[in-house]
């Protein structure tokens, strides 16, 4: 039983290598882009001139920069995807489709909740009693604040559901939904039910977060 939990464990942190591989190179872009394009540090070392607004310099570092920034940005969804892959056990590529369409799913259950319940109000404004950072927008949807944790939750997920069912096998009538077609869609449904199950749990988990951060200030 140790050594299955042990295995189990050892292939999790494998598969947050993937998604966690990408970060030098973007820390590197932002790092470079942002400080070279910051026109207080540009000013003081004498280098407007060279790399300054207008120069060609400057756009390439504006590239690099919005390069960097947009990985970063994107986090949770990388790690959907990076950790699908790297558990599931065949056809990996159908993992990393499931996770992102349930990495979706999860987020617009999400952002319904919070419209049906007023949390968040349809102009896109905060509802009353609603604090500052709890809700935010993750690829264009707006919905809890999870960070890359709500991404480790649906890899996760996705995986274990694409393990167990990658090869099931159907009724003729919906054969052709047997096999690895199958999984997108049960992941869909069951996004559905832990998008909900998440607008009710999060926030304690976010209360102490915050509560947590208190402490330590």
């Amino acid at each position: 039983m140790k050594d299955k939990i042990f295995g189990i464990l050892q292939r999790v942190g494998r598969s947050f290598m993937l998604p966690i591989a990408i970060l030098p190179v973007a820390g590197l872009l932002l790092g470079i882009g942002g400080s070279f394009t910051n026109e207080t540090m540009l000013e003081t070392y004498g280098l407007l001139g060279v790399m300054g607004p207008g120069t060609v310099l400057n756009q390439i570092l504006q590239v690099m920069n919005a390069a960097g920034n947009i990985i970063f940005t994107n986090l949770p969804i990388i790690f959907a995807m990076g950790v699908a892959i790297g558990m599931a056990k065949k056809e990996k590529e159908v993992a990393a489709l499931a996770a992102m369409i349930s990495f979706f799913v999860m987020n617009a259950t999400m952002n319904a909740m919070l419209l049906i319940r007023g949390d968040l109000l349809a102009d896109g404004t905060l509802g009353a009693g609603v604090l500052e950072g709890t809700v935010t927008s993750v690829c264009g949807i707006q919905t809890l604040q999870m960070g890359v944790f709500g991404g480790i939750i649906v890899g996760l997920g996705v995986a274990a559901l694409h393990n167990k069912f990658y090869k099931i096998q159907l009724p003729n009538a919906l054969s052709f939904f047997s096999g690895s077609r199958f999984v997108p869609i049960i992941s869909t449904l069951t996004y559905v039910v832990v998008g909900i199950v998440l607008y009710f749990v999060w926030p304690t988990v976010q209360n102490g977060i915050y509560a947590l951060g208190g402490l330590v200030t």
